[in-house]
């Protein structure tokens, strides 16, 4: 049984990369420099970090200043820019009905997240969060992941980790989770389970919450698990 969803939040639960790339797009211009959007956006779905620094590098720009005025400008996007992905509630509130939890892990400030979250009316899905100023090493390290766990009481073999990213599969998975990767990309083989939508996922718990164990989910579907 998937009891429990430990959840990203950008590019999982809320479509927020527009928003990011053109935070990135001004805060270059504010500093002399541009790049293209479409690189812009591939080089954050590694990391905002990375994009942060390769962004920098390849303009002589300092990481700091680029930080800053990324965070400056990205402080002024409505959240109304960013709104979840189609189905995502559904899934949220199946955990909730089965007595389980949803809780987040995510590099994004606890404010903005829960702004993200109230914007929404989606703050009642959750029962918390473990956010960057937690002070817990970052992604791919599992230590938000366990943190988490502990918090809120998660049992491991119950509990499904949802990510968009290498990143995310890589830390659910050193946490001992059972990994799901939202989307398609070169980094859908490192995950247990691949979705390109939530009404396959929602389909998939309903299924599995229905009598199958999270120790036979891998026999289930096949290809590493991946759903369509």
């Amino acid at each position: 049984m998937i009891r429990n969803v430990i959840w990203d939040v950008d590019g999982t639960l809320f479509d927020t990369y527009p928003a990011i790339v053109a935070a990135f797009v001004a805060a270059l211009r504010d500093l002399g420099a541009d790049a293209p959007p479409e690189r812009i956006q591939a080089l954050s779905l590694v990391s905002l970090d990375h994009c942060v620094a390769v962004l920098a590098d390849h303009h002589g720009l300092s990481s700091r200043a680029l930080e800053d005025a990324f965070s400056t400008r990205h402080a002024e996007r409505d959240v109304a820019d960013s709104a979840p992905f189609p189905g995502v509630t559904d899934v949220c509130r199946h955990i909730r009905s089965i007595g389980g939890s949803n809780v987040i892990v995510t590099h994004r400030r606890r404010s903005s997240t829960e702004a993200l979250l109230a914007a929404n009316d989606m703050d009642d899905l959750f029962a918390g969060l473990v956010a960057v100023e937690d002070g817990y090493p970052k992604k791919p390290d599992p230590a938000m992941f366990e943190a988490a766990l502990a918090q809120h009481g998660l049992d491991r073999a119950e509990t499904m980790s949802i990510g968009d990213r290498a990143l995310d599969v890589e830390a659910a998975q050193a946490a001992g989770l059972f990994s799901c990767l939202y989307g398609t990309g070169p980094d859908a083989t490192h995950a247990d389970l691949i979705v390109e939508g939530y009404d396959h996922l929602l389909r998939y718990l309903e299924e599995v919450n229905g009598g199958a164990s999270v120790a036979g989910i891998a026999s289930v579907t096949a290809s590493r698990g991946d759903v369509r």
